[in-house]
């Protein structure tokens, strides 16, 4: 796995009516990318945002953009989503008809695949799909459900997938990511578990402190695993 542990905020947690500032904020406070999460009110019971805002959050940014996209049958939807300026496209199995035909396409179209996993799929649902995917990402708190608290037992399915992925040469292993709920209270945890990219929502966007304070928190617990 890469020796530095990637951190992305989620936009979602981002105050909308002063986007540009939240991003320059995180930009300037160092961050590896941003995290964009859509859903559709099918896959998932909420609703978000779709390509405009990706549009939008681009123009204000060039550090990295990674999309996760939290909607039903997202073949349909994969062209719109990489004109938007996405780096990475991330999509669940469990919405995908046909997996390996979406991650394909997402690669086919010069952009990085990721595959997700609901905290109720297990790690061997993967294994076969490990060849075609730049990112696999374990979800801590249930999809579409911003807020949720962090389920106690996601470090031992980072563990297990860690472990899957030491199978392979450095070269072919996917990023390892981990999203929902972290903070400066398990992101020690879910990093010494095997994770080497973690997305942080509220823990970076919020009232208490600035957002450089609050990713420069993170990082300390990062050094420190």
């Amino acid at each position: 796995m890469k020796s530095r542990v990637l951190l992305a905020p989620s936009i979602l947690t981002a105050d909308f009516s002063n986007l540009r500032q939240a991003i320059e904020q995180a930009d300037a406070a160092g961050v590896d990318a941003f995290h964009l999460d859509v859903m559709d009110g099918h896959f998932v019971p909420n609703i978000t945002f779709g390509p405009d805002l990706i549009i939008c959050v681009r123009s204000l940014t060039s550090t990295w953009l990674d999309v996760h996209l939290m909607v039903e049958d997202p073949l349909r939807l994969i062209d719109r989503f990489v004109q938007t300026g996405a780096n990475s496209l991330t999509v669940h199995m469990e919405a995908c008809r046909d997996v390996y035909r979406v991650l394909d396409t997402i690669q086919q179209e010069n952009c990085q695949a990721g595959v997700a996993l609901n905290p109720g799929t297990a790690c061997s649902a993967v294994i076969d799909l490990i060849p075609m995917v730049n990112r696999i990402l374990i979800m801590s708190v249930p999809p579409g459900f911003g807020g949720a608290p962090f389920i106690r037992s996601t470090p031992a399915k980072i563990r297990q997938m860690h472990t899957l992925l030491q199978e392979l040469p450095d070269s072919q292993r996917p990023d390892l990511q981990v999203d929902g709920g972290i903070d400066a209270s398990n992101i020690r945890e879910v990093v010494q578990a095997g994770a080497n990219s973690v997305v942080a929502g509220s823990s970076i966007f919020n009232d208490r402190s600035s957002v450089r304070t609050n990713v420069n928190a993170l990082r300390e617990e990062l050094e420190e695993a």
